[in-house]
């Protein structure tokens, strides 16, 4: 046995080298904490900024003197924060102030409990699904390969992967996603949460806390499956198993914005279907109208027509804020995390070839020292 001359390239899908499924979650789990904390003003403004877009506060209707008693149009009353609150921005940085200043910083981070809630299991199950797909599908395209072969990873493994992962993690948090976008929205007491929560299920039943689910897969799916698609094929040609830190970096920066701009209009059309839960319409005797939820293609067709294609990237620019550095952040710290939990388990070999080396070191040193009394 002769010790391996400089660095040896090491392979994390080799089951020498991989980590469990729990280091997997471990890893996922520190991206996706500091992720929620950065990111969730930027998704606060993306989401007023696409929300502005529906009709004027129902209360306007009843600005005619006779209707004061269902909803006072007076600045002065105390019960109008909504007279108050802006309801449009000109841009990203206008949606920033304009919430800070008529509904205090902390605005800003709306929902953020129910997205650490959403955003750490969610992301366990993402990635961690994610990557034993990735690995499996790899071990059967490879699986006739010749010993000194090189593993081939051909681009629709991480597509069809990343794709899976996220139909999945979607299903499962989809309730809480939508308590998310109703709370970053509009400024709700849990009480009032309450209440649109059961509005909504009286109205449409239990399925109605999936509402907004089908535009949220058209959006995710296809951003998973051209996200890690990109990123894999960024990984191939910088010709490297594991990037450094910084190269995992302006990688997922570079792979989230190329997913980002191509689905964002199905993010705009899932966010309105999803405000709309817990917003009433009133007859003129006072009393609740019944509404039907609008389905995708009918919301699709009405920011269309009132907006035209600018109304379907509405939030583009604070969504790629946001999304670019959030999936940098997410896959940098994941990379890291497998490498970290990788030096915890180092295969029999690779100890015997560290004893070895220490061997030759120490025969080294005592004959130098011998040398050296002589």
């Amino acid at each position: 046995m002769s010790p391996s001359k400089g660095p040896r390239t090491i392979d994390y899908d080799d089951p020498k080298y991989r980590i469990t499924p729990g280091q997997q979650a471990a890893a996922s789990c520190t991206g996706a904490l500091l992720t929620s904390l950065i990111m969730t003003p930027l998704d606060v403004v993306k989401i007023r900024m696409q929300a502005q877009q529906k009709a004027a506060n129902t209360c306007f209707l009843y600005c005619n003197g006779l209707m004061d008693h269902i909803c006072s149009c007076q600045p002065t009353d105390s019960k109008n924060t909504w007279y108050k609150r802006p309801i449009h921005f000109s841009g990203t940085l206008d949606a920033f102030i304009q919430i800070s200043r008529h509904e205090g910083i902390t605005s800003l981070w709306s929902g953020l409990s129910p997205t650490l809630v959403l955003s750490i299991p969610a992301t366990i199950c993402y990635f961690v699904t994610y990557e034993q797909l990735r690995i499996k599908l790899k071990a059967k395209y490879n699986s006739n390969r010749l010993p000194n072969e090189i593993l081939q990873q051909p681009f629709w493994i991480p597509l069809i992967s990343g794709a899976s992962a996220r139909m999945v993690s979607v299903s499962l948090v989809s309730p809480l996603e939508l308590i998310r976008t109703k709370m970053q929205s509009q400024k709700l007491s849990y009480l009032e949460l309450g209440y649109a929560l059961k509005n909504l299920v009286r109205r449409d039943g239990v399925k109605g806390l999936w509402k907004g689910i089908f535009p949220t897969l058209l959006r995710d799916v296809p951003f998973s499956g051209l996200y890690w698609m990109s990123y894999e094929s960024i990984k191939s040609f910088m010709k490297s198993d594991h990037p450094s830190f910084w190269h995992s970096f302006i990688s997922g920066a570079i792979s989230g914005s190329i997913a980002a701009m191509v689905t964002v209009p199905f993010d705009v059309i899932k966010t309105h279907q999803q405000i709309e839960f817990g917003t009433e319409l009133f007859n003129e005797q006072g009393k609740p109208i019944a509404q039907k939820s609008r389905t995708t293609s009918v919301v699709f067709r009405d920011i269309y027509s009132h907006y035209g294609v600018r109304g379907l990237y509405a939030g583009l620019t604070p969504r790629l804020i946001k999304v670019a550095p959030a999936c940098a952040i997410m896959i940098s710290s994941f990379e890291y995390g497998k490498v970290f939990f990788n030096r915890t388990k180092q295969p029999p070999e690779e100890t015997l070839m560290t004893l070895y080396n220490i061997d030759k070191v120490l025969q080294i040193k005592v004959l130098k020292t011998s040398n050296t009394d002589l």
